[in-house]
């Protein structure tokens, strides 16, 4: 019996050794040969990192609320537990300022830090990885030159033990995130080609719009890798919708309507809350107008999802007339009258630009109602913007029941001309427990940089 455990003691050994070597090797094959150092004190080179960098949303994933630009600390909940951005500052210390060419580029588009570990795929290299050289170098100079350095140590994820060792992501990577290039979509002209890149590589919107496998893996990285690429995906709580052009996705929307909501974070209709207010505040908004064509044009040029209904069919609102004739016949009536019809009125149209509709709205009547939940637990803002006088701020209304919430949004979703199906207070307790679990983001209090 001892000989036999020893026997299998040596053979587990054996396994592990064979796996972790293994991954060390896979991980030492992704890093690239060292690279000639590009001039980072070039005005032009770093102007078009900052763009860049805007393209990528750098900023959103890695300054805290509250916290210095770029200087990490941002929870990012995982099904596990929460990754915390890092500092990449040029702070030589905490940051990445010794960070060379090629390890920045290990770091981005391969996901292999500089001390050879993986990263996680909180960071969206996949996607990085169809950059092309010369906006990788650009952002590099961005981020060695036009950056202040902060001092700020990295935090540790709340990943429990095993499942935060590192050594096995080089498997993952080499599974899921392998070298690529970008492909333009087959006989497009080049105002899609353009918004393909954008939406495939740096602005990485299948990272939260794609939905993920049991490896935590988008299931497609471009529309040519399967029909679930910008299907929509549930992300730190919020429904990303459907990027395509079924009818719970973005057949309704104009590309003027969308080239309008990536510009500013509103519409006459919807608004951006959660998440996507982020990528509105730091990064869209900075698009050029001609970017913005091209991906909006691109989003429309998507075909619907196999098998999803691709137009709603028509459905007469009683709903306005029965609310303005007091006739209150479900508690979610009563809820929305109490609670909601002030902003957003009667007949479910809120005010352009400032209370957004819910009547059409189709972060109402999305497959999934999380957003929905979210919003109405904990309230928002909309996101700022250049071309709207205010950022308006929807209240929290945590202090209602799951039931009663249940009931209020259960309303709006099949209320007007709206087409979805009620919810459970199940669904709105998994909401609540969600987010009454979320790891905080660290802001230190006192925190410096090299100037000071």
């Amino acid at each position: 019996m001892g000989k036999k455990l020893l026997s299998a003691a040596a053979g587990i050994a054996l396994v592990a050794a064979g796996a972790i070597g293994g991954a060390h090797w896979v991980g030492e094959s992704r890093r690239t040969a060292q690279a000639a150092e590009p001039d980072v004190k070039d005005p032009g080179r770093i102007a078009r990192g900052e763009y860049v960098a805007r393209t990528a949303d750098c900023v959103a994933c890695h300054t805290a609320p509250g916290g210095r630009p770029f200087a990490g600390g941002r929870a990012m909940e995982t099904p596990v537990g929460a990754i915390y951005t890092t500092n990449i500052t040029p702070d030589p210390e905490t940051g990445i300022g010794r960070y060379s060419y090629a390890a920045f580029r290990d770091a981005v588009q391969h996901g292999v830090r500089m001390d050879g570990a993986p990263l996680y795929p909180a960071m969206p290299y996949p996607s990085y990885a169809i950059m092309p050289d010369a906006d990788m170098q650009a952002l590099y100079a961005y981020f060695r030159s036009g950056v202040e350095p902060v001092v700020q140590r990295n935090a540790p994820s709340t990943i429990p033990w095993p499942l935060n060792m590192r050594w096995p992501m080089a498997w993952w990577q080499l599974l899921f995130a392998p070298d690529r290039e970008f492909v333009p979509p087959e006989g497009a002209d080049a105002r899609i080609t353009r918004g393909a890149f954008l939406v495939e590589g740096p602005a990485h919107c299948g990272s939260c719009h794609t939905p993920r496998g049991l490896a935590y893996q988008e299931k497609a990285m471009s529309l040519a890798d399967g029909d679930a690429f910008l299907s929509g995906a549930v992300i730190d709580g919020w429904r990303a919708k459907s990027l395509r052009g079924e009818a719970q996705g973005l057949q309704a929307w104009s590309q003027a309507e969308i080239v309008d909501f990536l510009k500013t974070g509103r519409t006459d209709k919807v608004a951006a809350f959660g998440a996507m207010a982020d990528v509105v505040e730091h990064s869209t908004r900075y698009f050029t107008d001609d970017d913005l064509q091209a991906v909006a044009a691109y989003l429309k040029h998507l075909p619907p999802v196999a098998g999803r209904l691709k137009q709603f069919s028509d459905k007469a609102d009683t709903t306005t007339a029965d609310l303005q004739a007091g006739r209150l016949t479900t508690r979610g009536a009563v809820l929305y009258m109490e609670y909601c019809a002030a902003c957003h009125r009667a007949d479910g149209q809120g005010v352009p630009r400032t209370f957004p509709a819910l009547a059409g709205n189709s972060a109402v009547f999305a497959e999934y109602p999380q957003s929905l939940i979210q919003i109405t637990l904990e309230g928002g803002t909309m996101p700022a913007n250049d071309h709207d006088a205010m950022a308006f701020a929807m209240p929290a209304f945590r202090m209602l029941s799951d039931e009663d919430i249940a009931s209020l949004v259960s309303f709006i979703r099949g209320a007007w001309t709206n087409q979805a199906p009620p919810i459970a207070a199940r669904d709105v307790a998994a909401t609540r427990a969600f987010l009454a679990a979320k790891a905080p983001h660290i802001v230190p209090q006192v925190q410096g940089d090299k100037n000071e």
